[in-house]
């Protein structure tokens, strides 16, 4: 009875001992499972995707160890894959822990004692291991260690996990490792959309990544295709097959080699790369703004070019196309071979310092209309000028003598453009351009005005910048390349733009452009009916040729020239940069027959006003040619036009009449009044204008205008007006004057600044928006004036 009881407690307490030690064992693997492990990623080298914005595959680069990897989570990559994985290598992976005995037994039976092919009997949990830490497995103390850290990853990751990594570790031939990579090298696929023959040849590759594959063809030698097979022979009695699959298992398996590969925007791709290098970024697949097809037609188009221009010494241009509504860029060539060492293609043109020429001379006119310089028919004088010690000369070396601020910018002349520039205040052009972000710009001192004719160095994608912000109706926003990934999203809002410029002054620098006529060296057989606003540019001694402008959403840039710096005559942009500039558009036009211009709104501010275009003043009874101008209220100058006036003609003598003048003896003619330097330019021309007939002999000069000037009634002279804020801008001044009977329109102007117009019986009202002191003046439509002075005062 002793000895029963004795058994009895020591069973009971042998029992207790177990149940503890499974207990505590428990504890451990379930602590060791808790325990914070490093993702089984970390420290392993990708491979990095780049996708177009309609998820073309661009480029997939090399990781840092030259191997293309891509780390895809198990729930991106197809159940085929997954399913035939584990039929082929392991399919009691979810059941065991890290190691299989009996494949373990078979594989050394079959190994060391049969003496047959060696054979491991390795799990995917210790393929993994050896992977993971580059074990030799060949021995048995190596397989020993092997399981040893199978156990490790099966106590420390879940099944979930460690199949993930396995997927993303495998080799699958050459230097192709991680499912990932293959699919999309072989098949041009993502994992996730692979077929059952695609996902099973996947599947055996692992096991045997050397199998042979032709490198011209991507065509599998019979071995591959055969161990595919014989695992869908396998998968037949697992999974129910239909006809149309076991079809697709009698075509030729082909897979594509990694020097067939996409290798689109190389300039492109490499200055993400860049950016990225300067970021803590683990993505390894970039969705970017680019557009494959449209990089296609511009690389197309500069081939195409180059090839008809070699004889000419042209060998390498540069383009950038950005869509205005995002900033995306759509397509972007450096240099015209990326290959070629002789002009050094690798090299990103887009991001080189260049002279940009005349290109900016558009914002020479945008501020200058901001300003109140100038509005789009104002004329300008294209004569010999200097400026303190600058004397600038034209590109032809020719004079045009009055012109038009719109043919002036379209014509490029530069003297108009310097006088324009020198007299910009707040920003002048320097400040301007350091307020859009043109980097390295030296002092202002250092340029003088010679930056308005491209004395300064600019990019390709800093000028499209300024570009787009004329699409933009001047709100400067920065360039787009990449675009967010949705855990980023957030982080990556897009800053608000700067307004550097009025909507207004936009919208007319644009209507200007719009006029600038497309050369005819170009090969459209039909030009697109979208508007273009376009300028070229040539840089001083023929280094650089440029085209830039704006078409349907897009900025296109163009440029042409040497990275060497070498000169060329063939390099000026009106006949080099501007007929590649417009085949490229012609080219996308026809690729996209729908394609439309955003919808720009004119700004509400704006009117269009009759002009005497020989002027560009208001218009006189006399004006002998008539047009319209836009005009920015309350900063755009004008005046009455003073070109053609009447004079009263003795018609014995032939001489100016004197008052009061004799009907029957008189008759009035019209003369042009022009400045002794246009007159010069006229006469050597040989345009010579009729010289007004002098009235020196009068006693009255001033027979050239008779007639009562305009009587101001309201507002009253030296009158203080007090107006009430709180109206605001209900309390207004009301402008009336008593006219001569031949006056039908009088013109009214605030400290030299046009107001409006009205009919010589009728009045027009004044919003003042601060106190101050006004001169008031009214103008008749034939030149007479009266003026006076007022001040306005704003109370509370």
């Amino acid at each position: 009875m002793i000895r029963a009881r004795f058994t009895l407690a020591s069973i009971k307490r042998l029992l207790q001992n177990i149940l503890m030690g499974v207990f505590l064992l428990a504890l451990v693997i379930i602590g060791f499972r808790l325990w914070p492990h490093p993702p089984l990623s970390q420290g392993l080298p990708l491979s990095t995707a780049y996708y177009d914005r309609h998820n073309t595959l661009l480029r997939l680069t090399l990781a840092n160890d030259d191997r293309f990897r891509l780390w895809t989570p198990l729930d991106d990559i197809s159940p085929l894959v997954i399913e035939g994985i584990k039929l082929h290598e392991d399919r009691w992976f979810q059941y065991h822990p890290g190691f299989n005995p009996f494949s373990l037994v078979r594989g050394f039976w079959r190994s060391y004692v049969m003496g047959a092919r060696q054979q491991g009997g390795s799990t995917l949990t210790m393929q993994l291991a050896r992977m993971r830490w580059n074990l030799n497995t060949r021995t048995p103390q190596g397989k020993l260690w092997q399981i040893v850290r199978a156990i490790q990853l099966e106590l420390s990751y879940s099944k979930h996990d460690i199949l993930e990594a396995y997927l993303n570790y495998a080799p699958y031939g050459r230097n192709i490792e991680s499912v990932g990579a293959a699919s999309l090298i072989y098949f041009n696929k993502k994992p996730d959309n692979l077929t059952l023959p695609e996902a099973l040849t996947l599947a055996v590759l692992p096991q045997s990544p050397s199998y042979r594959i032709d490198s011209r063809t991507g065509i599998v030698g019979s071995a591959l295709t055969q161990a595919r097979n014989r695992l869908f022979d396998r998968w037949r009695q697992v999974h129910t097959t239909d006809s149309s699959q076991l079809a697709l298992f009698q075509l030729p398996l082909t897979l594509r080699q990694p020097e067939k590969m996409p290798f689109i925007a190389p300039h492109f791709v490499e200055q993400i790369q860049a950016s990225r290098q300067r970021q803590i970024n683990n993505t390894n697949t970039i969705n970017t703004t680019l557009d494959a097809n449209l990089q296609q037609i511009v690389e197309r188009q500069i081939t195409a070019f180059i090839t008809r221009n070699s004889g000419r010494g042209i060998h390498n241009a540069a383009a950038l196309l950005v869509d205005v509504r995002d900033m995306g860029v759509r397509a972007m060539v450096g240099s015209a071979d990326y290959r070629n060492v002789e002009i050094q293609g690798q090299v990103n043109g887009t991001n080189a310092k260049r002279s940009p020429g005349s290109t900016l001379k558009p914002f020479i006119y945008t501020l200058g209309l901001d300003q109140g310089v100038l509005h789009p028919m104002t004329i300008l004088k294209d004569v010999p000028s200097t400026f303190g010690s600058y004397a600038p000369e034209n590109f032809d070396h020719r004079f045009l003598g009055p012109i038009s601020a719109t043919d002036a910018l379209n014509y490029s002349r530069n003297i108009p453009a310097v006088y324009i520039a020198s007299h910009l205040r707040n920003p002048r052009l320097y400040q301007f351009l350091k307020l859009s972000g043109i980097s390295n710009l030296a002092k202002e001192n250092h340029y003088g005005l010679s930056l308005v004719l491209g004395g300064g160095e600019i990019t390709v994608q800093e000028l499209a910048k300024l570009y787009a912000m004329l699409a933009n109706r001047g709100q400067l926003r920065p360039l787009v390349m990449t675009l967010p990934d949705k855990e980023t999203e957030r982080e990556n809002t897009p800053a608000e733009p700067i307004r550097l410029f009025s909507e207004e002054a936009g919208f007319i620098t644009l209507d200007m452009l719009r006029q600038h006529r497309r050369p005819g060296d170009t090969l459209a057989q039909a030009p697109t009916s979208l508007p273009v606003y376009w300028k070229t540019g040539t840089s001083w001694g023929f280094r650089d040729a440029w085209s830039a402008g704006i078409f349907g959403p897009y900025v296109l840039i163009v440029w042409e020239g040497n990275f060497t710096n070498k000169s060329n005559s063939a390099f000026i942009g009106a006949d080099t940069a501007a007929p590649l500039f417009f085949n490229i558009i012609d080219n996308i036009v026809a690729d996209y027959p729908k394609l439309q211009e955003p919808k720009r709104s004119r700004p509400k501010q704006l009117k269009r006003i009759d002009i005497c275009l020989s002027s560009g003043n208001l218009l006189t009874p006399w004006c002998q040619q008539k047009g319209k101008t836009w005009f920015i209220p309350g900063k755009s100058p004008i005046k009455v036009d003073t070109v053609y006036r009447p004079v009263v003609i003795d018609t014995n003598t032939g001489e100016a009449a004197c008052p009061p003048y004799d009907e029957s003896s008189t008759r009035t003619e019209i003369f042009e009044f022009w400045p002794s330097d246009l007159a010069n330019v006229f006469a050597q021309a040989g345009l010579p204008k009729k010289a007004p007939p002098s009235a020196t002999h009068c006693k009255d000069n001033n027979t050239y205008v008779s007639g009562v000037p305009p009587k101001i009634t309201s507002p009253q002279r030296n009158m203080t007006y007090t107006l009430r804020q709180s109206q605001k801008g209900r309390d207004k001044i009301v402008f009336s004057a008593i006219t001569d009977a031949d006056t039908k329109t009088i013109y009214w102007f605030v400290d030299d600044i046009y107001l409006g117009s009205t009919a010589s019986k009728r009045y027009i009202d004044w919003q003042v928006k601060t106190s101050g002191s006004y001169r008031i003046r009214a103008i008749d439509d034939r030149g007479r004036v009266d003026s006076r002075t007022i001040k306005v005062e704003l109370v509370d």
